[in-house]
This record gives C-alpha cells, sequence and structure tokens, in this order.
C-alpha cells in the first residue's frame, strides 16, 4: 500500500510540474491574443485554437491530467493535492526566471513553507495511510454543487471588488477543484464514471475562465490563485466527503502540519501584487490586440 501511495505522489509531482509549466505558456500566448470574453465562447475559443504557442501549453496541461488521474488511482485525493499544492513553487521560479526578476521575500516565504509542507508530507507516509471510503453519492453531489455556486458568486461579485484578475482566477480554480474531486469520483468506476460530466465542465469552465484572468493580469496572481483553490478545495473534500483519514498520533498530526503548510505558501504565492490588479495595458501590449474588439 504505502509503495503504491509513493508511487502516485510521485506522478502527482510530475502532474503538478506539468502543468504549472503549461500555466506560464498558456499566459504568454491568451496575453498576446485579441480580447477573450466569456460573452463569446465560440469566438475566444477560435482564437485560442488558432495559437500554436497557446495550443502547445494546453498539450503539456492534457500531459499533466493525464499523470493526475493516474496519481488519484494509486492515492488518497488529499495527499494528491497537497503535492499539487507545491507545484505553485514551479510556476513562481520559472515565471520570475522569464521575467527576468527576483522572488520577493513574500514569494520566497511562500516556496519555503510549501516545501516543508511537502516534506511532512512524506514523513506523515512512515507507516502508510488508511485508504478511506467511496463517500456518499448524495454528499459528493452537494459538495460539487456549493463549489459551483460559490465560483457564480464570486464571478457575479468578485470583478468590481477584487479585480477581474483575481476573480477569473478564483472563480477557474474553483472549477478546476469540481473536475479534480470528479476525476477521483469517477475512477472508483462503475455506475460513478457518470462523474466524467462534472469532470468535463469543471476543466471546461476552469479553462476559459483561467484565459479571460491572463488577459487581465500576470501569470502568478492568475494561476497561483486558481492554484490555490484547486488543492485547497480537494483537500479539505478528502476528509469531509471521503471519509479519507489520518494516521493515528504524532504521524496524524505532521500530516495535518503540511495541509496547513502547503496551503499556506501557495496562498502567500497567489497575493496579487498591487499593480497587477486590472493593471491597465501598455501601448504595446494594446498594439497586440486586434481593432474593435469588444472587451470581456
Amino acid at each position: 500500500m504505502k509503495a503504491t501511495t509513493a508511487v502516485g505522489l510521485a506522478l502527482a509531482l510530475a502532474s503538478t510540474t506539468l502543468t504549472n509549466l503549461a500555466y506560464l505558456q498558456e499566459h504568454e500566448a491568451a496575453a498576446a491574443l485579441p480580447t477573450l470574453s466569456i460573452r463569446k465562447p465560440w469566438h475566444a475559443v477560435k482564437l485560442l485554437l488558432d495559437s500554436p504557442r497557446w495550443l502547445g501549453g494546453f498539450a503539456l496541461e492534457s500531459g499533466g491530467f493525464v499523470l493526475y488521474a493516474a496519481a488519484l488511482a494509486l492515492a488518497p485525493l488529499s495527499l494528491v493535492q497537497s503535492v499539487a499544492a507545491g507545484g505553485i513553487g514551479v510556476l513562481a521560479f520559472v515565471g520570475a526566471h522569464r521575467a527576468r526578476r527576483r522572488l520577493s521575500r513574500r514569494e520566497l516565504s511562500g516556496v519555503l513553507i510549501a516545501v516543508l509542507g511537502l516534506v511532512a508530507l512524506a514523513g506523515s507516509l512512515a507507516e502508510g495511510h488508511a485508504a478511506g471510503h467511496s463517500g456518499s453519492t448524495g454528499a459528493i453531489v452537494l459538495w460539487l454543487g456549493a463549489v459551483a455556486a460559490a465560483a457564480v458568486l464570486v464571478l457575479w461579485l468578485g470583478r468590481r471588488t477584487l479585480g477581474k484578475a483575481a476573480a477569473y482566477g478564483i472563480a477557474g480554480g474553483l472549477f478546476f477543484s469540481i473536475g479534480d474531486v470528479s476525476t477521483k469520483i469517477a475512477t472508483q468506476g462503475g455506475a460513478r464514471t457518470g462523474f466524467a460530466v462534472t469532470l468535463i465542465a469543471g476543466y471546461l469552465l476552469g479553462t476559459s475562465l483561467l484565459q479571460a484572468g491572463y488577459q487581465a493580469g500576470g501569470a502568478l496572481t492568475v494561476a497561483g490563485l486558481a492554484t490555490l483553490l484547486t488543492n485547497a478545495v480537494p483537500i479539505a473534500a478528502g476528509p469531509i466527503v471521503l471519509g479519507e483519514s489520518l494516521p493515528p498520533g504524532a504521524l496524524g498530526a505532521l500530516r495535518v502540519v503540511s495541509f496547513v503548510a502547503v496551503t499556506a505558501g501557495a496562498f502567500l504565492l497567489a497575493q496579487p501584487d498591487s499593480e497587477e490588479r486590472d493593471r491597465p495595458r501598455t501601448k504595446a501590449e494594446l498594439s497586440t490586440r486586434s481593432p474593435g474588439m469588444e472587451p470581456g
């Protein structure tokens, strides 16, 4: 059991690395496109599919998802998501390198805390784990519905109060979490493969919102917030909805510390800088857009 979990977590680490590299490439591609409007989905899809660079990023993201699904088939949801939460460190380091800047103290603190969380998580696996239960279908549906309602509420109220970049990142992350939880449920087989419907819907809506968010703010702000919610919500869903139990004694305490640390690290890295909140476009950025496009 422990060896199987270790393989699953290794796959999760590879998955989150690919996914966060994909986010950076998609951000660079989407930022150079004419304005993507969620009110014109088919036009937005055409613009994205006509971009070879965006398609390359999406291919990386798809590869990350395949590895993620394999990881979920071998390890509990909360453990896989904890490893995935550390992937935002990849986003921070590579993003800073491409922008030719140094990570801020806050960003470095976030990376270090997330890494310590992953070390604590590895330590908590010393005596294996309890696999958990399959969970009640009614409770799962209620959980997914509540998360979807929260995402819609963020889109409705958040764009003015938080800014478009943050609102799209948060809502996108919530929809991605629906896809992640649904993936775990669908891998249980049988009638639960029907959760492939919410899996597809969650990832489709999450991806669409992320592309719109990339045009309103930086990659670390948008994808960082999305990653935070994508991982924190399923980490909570593991014990609450699926009955994934903690190890006894000190190892259980260490597991809780790891969950808190990776989530806190992702939170620090996801905090949008003030200058990125719906920052005005420069002339150079505006010159990449086609004339006559309506704002989203």
